[in-house]
């Protein structure tokens, strides 16, 4: 399959999202282009972006859940998440709205964190920050404070309690995916310090494609899968999107994935993804072949 024949395939997604991204990033159509226009429009009238938001209350979060962060993955963190992943308009009011409920949610329990100087759930906070900051909030005065907790974690090596206390990958990942959001310009000597540290842990002190990251259990199967989407976890294409983000996949640490990801590749040019959390997130995102398209997009 050649490339417009990989192309032809993507567009004739259902899914807006993948039908803009393809337009944007593999055929840099510029803002005001015609088609782009025309994609970010049905983004909003049709798929899983509206359906989502339909169910936020006007307080910002989401209708029957139970916390913010239960249940697994229909609540207001999950839901967020989940819209900046599909590329959902950052400016729209309800997007701000379900970002400022968000910090609102989390700020004494940021707060207290620091300063006990806590640490861990590097997943939990690298999320907020990454839709936070898509949603325009760079100048609410709790960023600063997520910054500063990811990167007392770190400067504590990732470790996290829910990996019995090991450095966590999945968690170091997750970080580097929020502070990968800040630009480069506005990124200061302490972001960069924690983003290296990131960088060091997953590419050079361990092999992406071995897992020999520590742990107190086994490797999850889902490393050594091409998933969408997911949440608080990470896979080996997940990282390689973040250090792409991060404009380092040259990084030596990154070839040998580089090399398991294109051997991954199905006759035709296509990757097939999986989509492990299909019966407990919205609807509208298990189709099997929307879920290949998404991983081989990425």
């Amino acid at each position: 399959m050649n490339h417009s024949d990989i192309i032809q395939w993507l567009m004739l997604a259902k899914t807006p999202s993948i039908r803009n991204i393809t337009l944007e990033q593999l055929l840099r159509r510029p803002e005001g282009d015609a088609d782009v226009k025309a994609e970010q429009q049905a983004m909003k009238a049709t798929g899983p972006i509206p359906n989502i938001l339909s169910h936020q209350t006007k307080a910002g979060c989401w209708s029957s859940e139970r916390s913010y962060y239960t249940p697994k993955y229909f609540s207001t963190h999950w839901s967020m998440l989940l819209l900046a992943e599909l590329g959902a308009d950052g400016s729209d009011p309800r997007m701000r709205k379900g970002a400022a409920f968000m910090l609102a949610a989390t700020q004494n329990e940021l707060t207290t964190t620091l300063e006990k100087g806590g640490h861990g759930l590097s997943c939990f906070w690298g999320n907020l920050l990454r839709y936070s900051l898509h949603c325009s909030q760079a100048d609410n005065l709790q960023i600063q404070d997520i910054i500063r907790y990811l990167a007392n974690d770190a400067q504590n090596n990732w470790c996290c309690p829910y990996n019995g206390g090991l450095p966590c990958a999945w968690g170091a990942a997750r970080a580097l995916w929020g502070l990968a959001a800040l630009p480069a310009l506005q990124r200061s000597p302490i972001v960069e310090a924690s983003i290296q540290s990131g960088i060091t842990f997953l590419l050079e002190n361990h092999r992406l494609t071995t897992a020999d990251y520590p742990t107190h259990g086994q490797v999850h199967p889902f490393w050594f899968r091409l998933n969408f989407p997911l949440f608080y976890q990470a896979d080996i294409l997940f990282v390689l999107r973040v250090m792409a983000e991060l404009r380092v996949l040259d990084h030596p640490g990154a070839q040998p994935a580089l090399e398991w990801l294109l051997s991954k590749c199905r006759p035709g040019g296509r990757w097939r993804g999986a989509s492990p959390f299909r019966r407990r997130t919205w609807p509208g995102l298990a189709d099997p072949e929307e879920t290949s398209r998404w991983v081989s997009l990425f």
